[in-house]
């Protein structure tokens, strides 16, 4: 007789899920409980589930967990969870018995909801960031999370990088609204969208007369934003003239507008963002070190979302309401395949282009589920590796370690690679082809051995060809 899968029917739950045995032991748990626990199956198989994912649901003592088994009845609760990060996170908890067929009570089903954002805000105490605001349950979006609270009770300067579409924006918000400043102004200016005389005036103001076109004093974006904060984006773009006159206001919270001569003092908190790396275009002398300096008090690396692997899935269902919502649509969810190539895909636009994806998506689809005909063709084609471009580094300390000289001799496998021999990509391709032919097939067990992830085997099968 036909015995589904546990792991299949848990990736098949839109929830946070996992299954217990009659010993409150962790059998099984979904990715999405994976990514909210912060805690990988293969690490807590067999541990005590209450022990992995603490909670004050009113499961003191496995008093509930045990209920369920003695009565066979659903119990339904609600508290907060606590992450291995230490975070609290509001949820909903549904447990249910699992039988055998007799009816022999053999286990326990958890399933997880989070908590609405108007029932977070209720509980003024709660420091978790809101869906609204930002997602992320992966490993270096929390460490991020955990550096916004210390960021925001200073008035340090503080510099965000990441690639393009990864939410530095939107880091700087909620660093602001959660700061001492937040009933001040937010003020915003991208350093690479105007021209030198233009961007200084933006910044600075001017006077009437000042230059043709004068015609009315103006306060800049610096005197708007006394006493709150002025968030400088792309200021790896700022032109280096004006650079100096930057630094110069930094140091002493004073400026001079252009054609004025009285200087105008302001207290305000400067939070700076790229997707350069400022180190290269201080050695290129396109940026001043004294001024990246001046900025880099506080730093913040925010992650591509191809390293964000199990925030994807959330910030999908997250951007599929939002736009059903807006369009009035009675879309209710992904299909298993769209949803395998939303996770298989790399994003080079980040997050941005991940909810321009799924608004396209929304758009084009007139059923009950977004299938893979609705998803825009481009993400089905392989993408061309980038040349080397200035960008900033993944490492979250590139900022913050002393750069090694890189001028040593070329070592032999450098000499190796140059001789075109077998690339990594080739090695590990005929490795997978060596352990399916060692498992006649079969792709749990592969994954098992390679230590993988079922989805991570599916997308190297498939960027490397071996999909039936």
């Amino acid at each position: 007789m036909f015995t589904p899968d546990i792991k299949s029917l848990l990736e098949g739950v839109p929830s946070p899920a996992m299954v217990l045995d009659d010993m409150l032991r962790i059998v099984d748990m979904n990715r999405l409980m994976e990514a909210m626990s912060g805690h990988v199956i293969d690490e807590v198989r067999g541990i005590h589930g209450e022990l992995v994912l603490r909670s004050n649901v009113g499961n003191n003592r496995d008093r509930l967990f045990k209920a369920v088994l003695e009565t066979g009845e659903p119990v339904a609760s609600e508290g907060d969870i606590l992450n291995c990060y230490r975070r609290k996170i509001p949820v909903h908890c549904y447990i249910s018995p699992l039988a055998n067929r007799k009816n022999n009570r053999r286990g326990l089903f958890v399933v997880t909801e989070l908590v609405q954002l108007d029932e977070v805000k209720k509980d003024p105490t709660n420091k978790i960031f809101s869906l609204n605001e930002i997602i992320g349950y992966s490993p270096k979006m929390q460490q991020v999370f955990d550096k916004i609270p210390l960021i925001s009770q200073t008035d340090a300067s503080a510099l965000i990088t990441g690639e393009t579409g990864t939410g530095k924006d939107k880091i700087a918000e909620i660093i602001h609204n959660h700061s001492p400043r937040s009933r001040f102004p937010f003020i915003k200016i991208n350093c690479g969208a105007l021209p030198l005389g233009l961007l200084e005036s933006e910044l600075f103001g001017h006077t009437k007369g000042a230059f043709t076109g004068a015609t009315r004093n103006k306060a800049g974006m610096f005197k708007l934003a006394d006493r709150g904060t002025l968030f400088l984006t792309e200021i790896g773009d700022m032109p280096l003239p004006l650079q100096v006159k930057l630094l110069s206001v930094l140091d002493d919270r004073q400026f001079f507008p252009i054609g004025g001569e009285q200087s105008i003092s302001v207290d305000v908190r400067i939070i700076a963002a790229t997707h350069r790396s400022l180190q290269e275009q201080v050695k290129k002398k396109k940026f001043r070190e004294d001024l990246f300096y001046r900025l880099n008090v506080l730093y913040v690396h925010l992650p591509p979302l191809r390293e964000r692997e199990v925030d994807i899935r959330y910030l999908a269902d997250h951007f599929l309401e939002k736009f059903t919502a807006a369009l009035r649509s009675n879309i209710v969810g992904f299909t298993s395949e769209a949803m395998d190539s939303l996770l298989s895909y790399s994003y080079p636009g980040n997050v941005r282009e991940m909810s321009n994806i799924v608004e396209y998506a929304v758009n084009m689809c007139k059923e009950k589920k977004v299938g893979l005909e609705h998803l825009p063709g481009y993400i089905f084609e392989p993408i061309p590796e980038a040349p080397a471009e200035s960008h900033i580094s993944d490492d979250e300390n590139f900022y913050e370690q002393p750069q090694q000289d890189t001028t040593a001799q070329p070592s032999p496998s450098m000499v190796l690679s140059e001789q075109k021999q077998e690339s990594w990509n080739d090695i590990e391709r005929q490795m997978i082809i060596d352990t399916l032919k060692e498992y006649g097939g079969s792709r749990k067990k592969v994954a098992s051995h390679l230590r993988w992830t079922r989805m991570k085997l599916w997308r190297k099968m498939k960027k490397y060809g071996l999909l039936a």
